[in-house]
């Protein structure tokens, strides 16, 4: 027996508020070790100290949505911070870089690499570097012994070399989100063209069954109706009618199926093969009814209401359609009202049978309910079907009205 595959734990990805709360975290930190850093080991008075150690430590944040603006804003600090040293205390501590302020830049390049891409990447960690070389130049009595040189030069060097492996590490990583965040892209939409594909091919699985079974099965039904006639001379004429009636519905029932199928069949759910029924097919519907010996009184009100969306008259004909087959099989012999109003905000629908001449079974509700309630759920209106005070049975739903308006 085989053994199972375990699936292998993935880490859990970090989403950005949590990155960014871990920058602000980070960021926080550097400020509260920079400034007194700053202020008593090279001895930059506070006020300055603490302006230029907010627009350094917030430099990286401000990235995130403004880069030039963040750009200008750390290299001007950057500049400014190891020039406001007393020198004898600046020999004594690395410069021009301060470990704090080192490591900022380099979260700060990485940043903005990681964000904006390397090509702006590049400007803060060029840029850095450049007012780390000048400072020399404007302070060269820090730099005047052997010693304090030789460290300014070591500093320079060890910030320059974490900032440019922070910017090749940004570029990389940067890279590989985009190949992720593509692969998860296309792992979607490998997903979605499965399901439709599953969703094709059951379809046509379900069309395959309705055309060799209950299509044959109807074809036949209809054949032997419309040749009773002439296989059996001596059939009464009442009798041949109703062998009419029968051959005349099996091929509404072919219609319909031939509608059905060319739905299934359509992969964008737009096939329309026939005409479809809506309120001024309920008479048609209610005359089948009653050519099978079935008492049906029948009234429709549309008054001035505006024309119906073909979809709001496809539910409202199928709602009928149905109550009236359920009427029929489960409430022989009884008579049936249908009752269809149409007003300015809605089409309502009551089919009513009264009271059987005997006792019939209480069933649990099946698939017509159920397919006539989500018709009406569809469309954003009402149904309900229960029994009435008289012993009959009663179906009512209610169609909010959505006119049909050409498109110009």
């Amino acid at each position: 027996m085989s053994k199972r595959r375990q699936r292998t734990r993935r880490s859990p990805r970090i989403t950005r508020r949590s990155a960014i709360a871990l920058l602000c975290g980070a960021l926080l930190a550097l400020f509260a070790v920079l400034v007194p850093i700053q202020t008593a080991l090279y001895g930059t008075p506070l006020p300055l100290a603490f302006i230029l150690g907010v627009a350094l430590c917030s430099a990286p944040l401000l990235a995130l949505s403004r880069p030039r603006t963040a750009i200008a804003q750390f290299c001007a600090a950057a500049f400014a911070l190891p020039l406001f040293v007393v020198p004898e205390l600046a020999v004594a501590s690395p410069w021009p870089w301060s470990v704090p302020a080192l490591i900022t830049f380099v979260l700060f390049v990485g940043v903005v690499t990681f964000v904006h891409g390397s090509r702006l990447g590049v400007f803060p960690l060029a840029i850095g570097v450049l007012c780390a070389l000048t400072a020399p130049l404007l302070r060269a009595e820090i730099v005047m012994t052997a010693g304090a040189a030789s460290s300014a030069t070591a500093d320079m060097i060890v910030t320059a070399s974490l900032a440019v492996a922070m910017y090749l590490i940004a570029v990389l990583v940067a890279a590989r989100a985009r190949v992720g965040a593509e692969l998860n892209r296309e792992r979607e939409h490998s997903a979605l063209e499965e399901a439709r594909r599953a969703l094709v091919e059951e379809r046509t699985r379900i069309a395959r069954e309705l055309h060799d079974v209950i299509a044959h099965s109807m074809s036949v039904i209809q054949v032997q109706a419309s040749t009773a006639r002439y296989r059996l001379p001596s059939l009464d004429q009442e009798v041949a009618a109703e062998f009419e009636d029968i051959a005349a519905t099996a091929r509404g029932s072919l219609t319909e199926m031939r509608r059905m199928l060319g739905v299934l069949r359509t992969e964008d759910q737009t096939a329309e093969l026939t005409p479809q029924q809506g309120i001024d097919d309920i008479p048609a519907l209610v005359d089948s009814i009653r050519r099978a010996g079935v008492e049906v009184g029948l009234e429709i009100i549309t008054g001035d209401a505006p024309p119906v969306a073909p979809g709001v008259q496809i539910a409202a004909f199928r709602i009928v359609q149905e109550a009236l087959s359920n009427a029929v099989r489960h409430a022989p012999e009884t008579v049936i009202s249908v009752r269809v109003r149409v007003d300015a905000a809605a089409v309502h629908i009551v089919v009513q049978n009264s009271a059987p001449a005997t006792t019939i079974l209480e069933q649990a509700p099946g698939h017509g309910l159920r397919g006539m309630r989500e018709r009406a759920q569809l469309l954003g209106g009402t149904f309900g079907a229960g029994p009435v005070a008289d012993g009959g049975w009663a179906v009512e739903a209610v169609l909010p009205l959505i006119t049909h308006k050409e498109n110009p």
